[in-house]
């Protein structure tokens, strides 16, 4: 019997990348929504509730009302706005971060997507805030470069019109004011006493994410080397595909350089360690709009279904 599944906000950027990977999947059946009703809450109440798995693809508010018209106690809904992502009773979709993440994903039924930039900080910070190496209360910073398809349609339409504004073309550097929607989970899930520091910006290419936690040596509960830090990710992380630890050098080998857009159209997560005695500098690269959006989703779609978790994804 195939998976009945609805997708609520199917037009938004995330939720058309979710359909486009139902294409290859004889196993789900799409249930589809009147487009002069994708708006109206009973048709919607109708759907999610004749659903197996439901993805809210909605801004936040849209998203909480979306979640209290579940009647269907076996429906699973799975969440990618930032709406329930710090609550306790909604799994936090990011499994490679313990076996408990991993088997509130398999046995709940409401599930929370990480943002974007939240799943490549929290990929290098709560490991290390576990494994006693990053104290809770360091001054954390954080430095981001995204493509633009993380902004909506509208950033998009922004950068992609024909004859578009000149000042697309440099990097736009944006959420001067410290209140980025992402900062909250990571803050909590990692288990930080603080909000980090937090310095994103968008440029000129679609997908592809890099995100970057320097470190003081000094200032971690013990100091390390950077082959110390990356031999421990790589042994936190032993075992998942999704999650890559790069050999220590590599940055070395590509020329000194890491490009954000080399992992666009792929559904995993690259990390590198480099730096020296004083200063290390911890990253992720990924896709934005892969393990950074639709494809966790994905992944977590397919945890609950209990098949192997890269179905339908490109590894």
């Amino acid at each position: 019997m195939k998976t009945k599944v609805f997708i609520d906000g199917s037009e938004g950027t995330t939720g058309l990348r979710i359909h486009e990977r139902f294409k290859e999947r004889d196993d789900i059946e799409i249930l589809t929504i009147n487009p002069e009703l994708r708006k109206d809450p009973e048709e919607r109440r109708r759907l999610i509730n004749a659903s197996d798995i439901t993805f809210l693809c909605l801004p936040d508010a849209a998203a909480i009302e979306s979640a209290t018209l579940v009647d269907n106690e076996d429906t699973v809904i799975i969440d990618a706005s930032t709406a329930h992502r710090t609550l306790p009773d909604w799994a936090y979709g990011f499994p490679e971060l313990s076996k408990e993440h991993r088997d509130k994903i398999k046995n709940g039924k409401r599930i929370a997507v990480p943002g974007c930039y939240a799943s490549g900080f929290i990929g290098l910070a709560y490991p290390l805030v576990k494994g006693g190496i990053l104290p809770a209360g360091y001054p954390v910073s954080v430095f981001a470069v995204s493509g633009y398809s993380g902004g909506g349609k509208k950033l998009i339409a922004s950068y992609e019109e024909e004859g578009r504004d000149a000042k697309f073309d440099s990097a736009r550097m944006y959420a001067w004011g410290q209140s980025h929607k992402h900062l909250k989970e990571m803050k909590i899930i990692t288990g930080l006493t603080r909000e980090p520091l937090f310095c994103p910006m968008t440029t000129n290419y679609n997908s592809g994410m890099i995100v970057q936690l320097p470190l003081y040596t000094e200032m971690l509960s013990e100091k390390k080397t950077p082959e110390e830090i990356r031999d421990y990710l790589a042994d936190y992380y032993n075992g998942e595909k999704f999650i890559k630890v790069m050999p220590f050098g590599a940055d070395v080998e590509a020329g000194g350089v890491l490009y954000s857009d080399a992992c666009a159209g792929w559904d995993g997560m690259e990390i590198f360690v480099t730096g020296n005695e004083e200063r290390i500098v911890v990253a992720s690269r990924f896709d934005n709009l892969g393990k950074g959006a639709s494809g966790a989703a994905m992944q977590c779609m397919n945890i609950v279904l209990g098949c192997d978790e890269a179905k339908g994804l490109n590894l």
